[in-house]
């Protein structure tokens, strides 16, 4: 296989420097006008971009992420005053939980987004799928999706109303998914142990609930993704049937007021430990504290971890 820094022509001083951006640019990039990524800065802390001697800001790449991050947020329909908190305590589960072989710059990142963009925008599967593998040869899974290939969708899906942006995306997501269900199945057929996944009804895309199910499988449990749109209703009797280690639950979207009733009915009627996982269990998590339901979070370097701390009965809910 090809060196990937080769690929991508990296070098010693690239990675040394990053690159600023002035607000301007920030704004074409991301479609965020300049008065409101003031406002994000000023009231709510959400960025910290670098001054001038003459005043003027200057962001980084990883401001550039932020700011993507805060649209996907609310888009998802969490108002900019929560997002803060969720921001927060996703970078801190980043930096408490990567062992120095995965950190790396986000600008490098964004260079394997360049690639993959590329192919993607010339339709290209089979440079898509060399990029595919390169990205897998060099950094663990949680990178590979949360770092890399999962954000590079997410703004794909903004621009969806874009000219040739929709047909980009589609292209994009269906080669995601494909390569998610290899790897699930893979796993699959490692252990016969196996934890079911399952959506709330129309609160995320197939590829994300994939993608939760391979940061959420290890050795010792495979993952078995239930179909999107999976009623709630009929989990109790596909436990039965199924008799998994656990239920875990997904949602990317604010929970609503009955959510959390919701959930503990769920919880009494099936027969295996129930948790929350996605953008909904950071949300939720105080309402939930105490209740037999654990929230495992979004942060994909913890999940698995927390989800085993969970059915082993060492993590407090």
């Amino acid at each position: 296989m090809s060196d990937p820094v080769g690929a991508l022509s990296l070098n010693s001083s690239a990675l040394k420097q990053e690159e600023l951006f002035p607000i301007r640019e920030v704004s074409r990039l991301t479609g965020v006008n300049s008065v409101t990524l003031r406002a994000w800065e000023r009231r709510y802390g959400l960025l910290q971009p670098t001054r001038t001697e003459s005043g003027h800001r200057l962001y980084s790449q990883a401001d550039i992420e932020s700011v993507r991050s805060i649209l996907a947020w609310t888009e998802r329909g969490v108002t900019v005053s929560k997002v803060g908190k969720i921001l927060a305590k996703s970078s801190s589960a980043k930096a408490a939980s990567a062992p120095v072989y995965e950190v790396a710059t986000a600008s490098e990142w964004q260079q394997w987004q360049t690639q993959v963009r590329i192919a993607v925008g010339c339709f290209d599967d089979l440079q898509l799928d060399r990029l595919y593998g390169q990205i897998f040869s060099s950094y663990p899974l949680p990178v590979v999706f949360q770092d890399i290939l999962m954000p590079l969708w997410q703004d794909l899906l903004m621009r969806h109303d874009d000219v040739s942006q929709a047909s980009e995306w589609l292209f994009y997501d269906t080669f995601l998914r494909g390569r998610a269900l290899q790897r699930l199945h893979a796993m699959r057929s490692q252990t016969e142990e196996r934890v079911l996944l399952a959506a709330l009804p129309g609160h995320c895309r197939e590829l994300e609930l994939l993608v939760t199910g391979l940061l959420l499988s290890d050795s010792s449990a495979a993952v078995t993704v239930l179909g999107v749109g999976q009623p709630l209703g009929e989990l109790a009797y596909l436990c039965e049937r199924i008799k998994p280690l656990g239920l875990v639950l997904f949602s990317n979207q604010p929970p609503n007021e009955q959510l959390p009733q919701t959930l503990k009915r769920l919880a009494l009627a099936v027969n295996c430990p129930v948790s929350l996982t996605g953008a909904c269990a950071d949300l939720i998590e105080d309402v939930l504290s105490g209740t037999a339901i654990a929230c495992l979070g979004s942060e994909g370097r913890l999940m698995s971890r927390r989800l085993q701390q969970f059915l082993a009965g060492h993590l407090d809910t």
